[in-house]
C-alpha cells in the first residue's frame, strides 16, 4: 500500500519517522493515512497524487461476502466519482466526499 521508495529517496529524520510509523500501522490506520493523503492532495489540487491515493483506496476494497460486497460496491462508486471529479478539477467536491468518508472510518475504528 505504501511505496517505501519515497522514504529511501529522501534522507532525514522526518522520512525515517514516517516510514517507521507506516510500517507499524494497522491496516485501519493505513486507510486513514491514505484518506489524509487524498484529502490534502485535493486541497492542493494535485491531481496525480489525489488520483493515486484514491486508487489505493479502490485497490484495498474486498468483495467477499454479501454484506462486504454491498459496502465495497458503494465505496467503489464513490471513489470512482471522486476520481472523475478530480479529473474535472472539481477538487472541492472530492475533498468533501473523502473527508466525510474519513470521518466515518474514524467513528468505526
Amino acid at each position: 500500500m505504501y511505496n517505501s521508495t519515497f522514504a529511501r529517496q529522501s534522507s532525514g529524520r522526518l522520512n525515517q519517522y514516517l516510514l517507521k510509523e507506516i510500517m507499524e500501522a494497522t491496516p485501519k490506520q493505513l486507510i486513514i493515512k491514505v484518506y489524509d493523503i487524498a484529502i490534502v492532495s485535493c486541497k492542493k489540487q494535485d491531481f496525480m497524487r489525489a488520483n493515486n491515493a484514491i486508487q489505493v483506496l479502490i485497490n484495498s476494497l474486498r468483495f467477499e461476502g454479501e454484506g462486504v460486497k454491498e459496502i465495497s460496491t458503494g465505496l467503489l462508486r464513490l471513489y470512482l466519482f471522486c476520481q472523475e471529479q478530480t479529473r474535472k478539477k472539481n477538487f472541492e467536491l472530492a475533498t468533501r466526499i473523502l473527508s466525510e468518508l474519513r470521518d466515518t472510518w474514524l467513528k468505526v475504528l
